[in-house]
């Protein structure tokens, strides 16, 4: 056993083989030695070792998943190993319904609650514009589970990164990315539960038990899932990091997601009144937090794996 120490000064127990506890994260190559491990308490999300030749790979967990690569150190030259076609493909496909499924969400809870702050719209029209916006953003949280499940273990005996095979459901909660993706799709189905109950007809204190109620646990369930993008990017506790792509998208993120709290809050019916916080709130909140969850899944499609494609061939004659 080696004992490294993560990026946050913690004590983290590895072992030269499958690093981590019961869940493994990335297999190490057998005759490899663990030099570092970086992450948050237990979700390591990133793993350095040394090869007996001298050269250093590292594992990053966004990275792995996202763009299908690590990174090795060879006599002071940067090289990539690359996932495997078939894996990249399957990488690539999850990535791309994801980060438009989150596009198409987004958008459609923006123009919902722009329609509901100028009354372009009736309310039914409204509800509904809202409930296929909310069918987008499950689809997008799901979807992303499903990349994080299938992400690459292992360096295979070709080389190149190899994933198990292909699963719609695994339980990985040691996992950052999984957890993130898990929670956020919980988030997604606790909205869906107040979209659906919009639709009823409710005294105020119904509204606040139905709708207000299952709202603020979406928006918590966001902000967990955001925090813990967070830490994924910054393996630990939180950096700038302004050159990263995925650093830029789960801040967005984020940011949508205080936005929806905030909307959320203003949401609550006062007993005494029967009217809301404040509709202005609800509605820009929303708008603007929806748009923030948009434009990061836009900004996902450029978050992507290189699909390498076969050599040419001469046409015969």
């Amino acid at each position: 056993m080696i004992r490294p120490i993560d990026g946050i000064g913690n004590d983290v127990w590895v072992s030269a083989g499958w690093v981590g506890g019961f869940e493994s994260f990335f297999e190490v190559p057998a005759d490899a030695k663990v030099r570092q491990t970086r992450g948050r308490g237990p979700l390591i999300s990133r793993v350095s070792w040394e090869h007996p030749d001298g050269s250093t790979a590292s594992w990053d967990s966004r990275r792995a998943r996202k763009r299908g690569f690590i990174e090795v150190v060879r006599n002071g030259i940067v090289e990539r190993i690359m996932a495997r076609p078939a894996v990249a493909v399957r990488l690539s496909r999850c990535n791309d319904l994801s980060g438009l499924s989150f596009f198409l969400g987004g958008g459609l809870f923006t123009l919902g609650a722009l329609l509901a702050q100028y009354q372009a719209a009736s309310l039914p029209t409204i509800d509904w514009t809202f409930l296929v916006g909310g069918f987008w953003f499950s689809t997008g949280a799901y979807v992303a589970l499903v990349q994080e499940i299938n992400s690459p273990r292992k360096i295979g005996a070709d080389g190149a990164l190899a994933a198990r095979r292909w699963r719609w459901w695994a339980y990985e909660p040691y996992r950052a990315g999984w957890l993130a993706a898990f929670v956020l799709f919980c988030g997604t189905l606790a909205f869906a539960v107040s979209l659906v109950d919009a639709f009823l007809s409710l005294t105020p204190r119904q509204d606040n038990r139905l709708i207000w109620a299952p709202e603020m646990v979406g928006c918590v369930l966001f902000l967990v899932s955001g925090h813990i993008g967070i830490a994924e990017v910054c393996h630990g506790r939180f950096r700038l990091m302004a050159s990263s792509l995925g650093w830029w998208i789960v801040i967005v993120n984020q940011i949508g997601s205080w936005l929806f709290l905030l909307s959320g809050l203003a949401a609550f019916i006062r007993p005494a009144t029967g009217e809301v916080i404040s509709v202005w709130v609800i509605n820009w909140g929303t708008a603007l937090g929806a748009a923030c969850f948009s434009a990061a899944g836009l900004a996902q499609l450029f978050e992507r794996p290189v699909v390498p494609h076969p050599a040419a061939r001469p046409v015969p004659r």
